[in-house]
């Protein structure tokens, strides 16, 4: 029975956030309360919950310092340099801006750590597809997969949970799965460049100045027509509503003199009131200061981030009313963030604390055929895929990959094996409603968490299978 209400409030999470029924905040709250009293421990709803949040809690802190630092140091013009160059190289291309946004969000996914990764990705590129009305779940969907397939690095967190669960060598899982994770890369790759070509036969090639001044004759237009219905003269009548695409990077009322709009290229704006040119050397040095000791793990994560952001006010901000300012500026993504972790803190205390992800992988690995235990490594491979995408890589590593191993070893199928096809299901899982960073990505590019499954998943599965069917070909699996 609980395999049954596990399986079936997962499924109704992903239909109603899907078909936008309801919000994902709202979904991930209600739903497992709802399921909680279904099955018949309601009045444990609290001790799974507050179980759920002090185990996020942490990441979630993470996800908020974070957020916090990497926008103070866009604030500052630190990336800007990063910018010009994608930019220079995506010139107004859709299909180049689209393989730019896979191969940017591979590099920073060096440093292992997904919201970091989505944070600087959607910094650098969102104003270009805003620009050039490009869509937006193509930005979330290719850097998702990018940073799925850089996620197996031994610090990203999945191969040491695997060497962990299996008591073998991270380096002796990683190493030999080199060739297949760079194939599921150049795929990905590939993959953007399909994607880009279809963008570009949408839209068509311009170069920026293009579009820029096909903007501003619409906004000249949209002002003539406001003065014509309104009486209202100003210029102002053309700017959109709303919207804290400014936010991100210029302070309020820190608009350019030519009247760009919220989506515009704030960030390239060598003018703009929070630059800091004179320590950008400072802000660089910290920035790699910070990310060595978040890879070496001389401090939890959490802590270097808090740090980090009260140092990075402090000196480009010394005074309080403009370390204020930057605040406000970034409060919608720290908000919205936090709140979605702390949310997915109920469905995962929900789906743990009742017990449904113990029979969840219990029944999955009880109707695996006996006959193909000696294939258990593809089985393990085939698996990763729904597994990882329903329940967090802790439960999957600690819970479920012993107990696969374990039929495997009876077959001669050894734990590196094992724990190498355990790795497959990263690209998909990297768009897990239980991935805190996924909301990162969706929340900062301003795109449903339904739309963006919708696109991702069948591309995120063929890249999936590309890396088991490379791991299979080179005898690695």
């Amino acid at each position: 029975m609980l395999t049954i209400l596990g399986f079936a409030m997962i499924a109704t999470f992903l239909v109603l956030i899907m078909l936008k029924k309801m919000s994902p905040i709202a979904a991930l709250v209600l739903i497992p309360a709802l399921f909680c009293v279904f099955v018949g421990k309601g009045a444990k709803l609290g001790d799974y919950v507050i179980d759920g949040v002090t185990g996020l809690a942490p990441t979630a802190a993470m996800l908020m310092f974070a957020i916090v630092y990497f926008g103070v140091m866009f604030d500052v013009g630190l990336f800007d340099p990063i910018v010009r160059g994608i930019l220079k190289f995506c010139k107004a291309d859709p299909l180049r801006i689209v393989v730019g946004t896979a191969l940017l969000a591979a590099i920073v996914s060096l440093d292992g750590d997904g919201s970091t990764t989505f944070m600087i990705t959607v910094s650098a590129m969102y104003p270009l597809y805003k620009r050039l009305k490009m869509s937006l779940v193509v930005m979330t969907g290719v850097a998702a997969m990018a940073n799925g397939v850089m996620n197996t690095l031994p610090w990203g967190g999945p191969t040491a949970r695997a060497a962990t669960a299996l008591k073998v060598d991270a380096s002796d899982i990683f190493v030999p799965m080199i060739p297949a994770l760079a194939v599921g890369l150049v795929f990905v790759v590939a993959l953007s460049y399909v994607l880009g070509r279809r963008e570009r036969a949408r839209l068509g090639v311009l170069t920026l100045d293009d579009v820029l001044v096909a903007e501003k004759a619409e906004q000249t237009e949209t002002v003539l027509v406001g003065a014509g219905g309104s009486g209202a003269g100003s210029g102002k009548a053309a700017a959109p509503a709303g919207g804290s695409g400014a936010a991100a990077l210029d302070g309020p009322g820190e608009g350019d003199a030519e009247g760009e709009d919220d989506d515009g290229f704030q960030g390239l704006d060598p003018h703009r009131a929070t630059l800091r040119p004179r320590l950008y050397w400072f802000n660089a040095l910290l920035t790699v200061a910070l990310l060595t000791a978040m890879i070496m793990e001389y401090l939890p994560i959490p802590v270097l981030f808090l740090l980090g952001a009260a140092l990075a006010l402090t000196v480009n901000y010394p005074h309080i009313p403009d370390q204020k300012a930057r605040l406000a500026a970034h409060a919608d993504n720290v908000l919205n963030v936090s709140g979605m972790v702390f949310a997915a803190a109920v469905f995962t205390g929900v789906l743990q604390g009742t017990g449904m992800v113990d029979h969840m992988a219990t029944w999955m690995v009880d109707v695996i055929p006996e006959g193909m235990g000696p294939h258990m490594a593809l089985v393990t491979g085939v698996l990763s895929l729904p597994l990882t995408y329903f329940m967090s890589n802790d439960g999957f590593y600690f819970g479920v990959l012993p107990v696969l191993a374990e039929a495997g070893a009876a077959h001669g199928v050894t734990p590196l094996e094992m724990a190498r096809a355990s790795l497959v299901g990263q690209p998909l899982h990297m768009s897990s409603p239980l991935v805190p960073a996924v909301y990162v990505l969706v929340g900062m590019a301003r795109v449903e968490f339904g739309d963006h499954t919708r696109f991702v998943v069948k591309w995120a599965v063929l890249t999936c299978l590309t890396i088991l069917g490379a791991g299979i070909l080179f005898g690695i699996i």
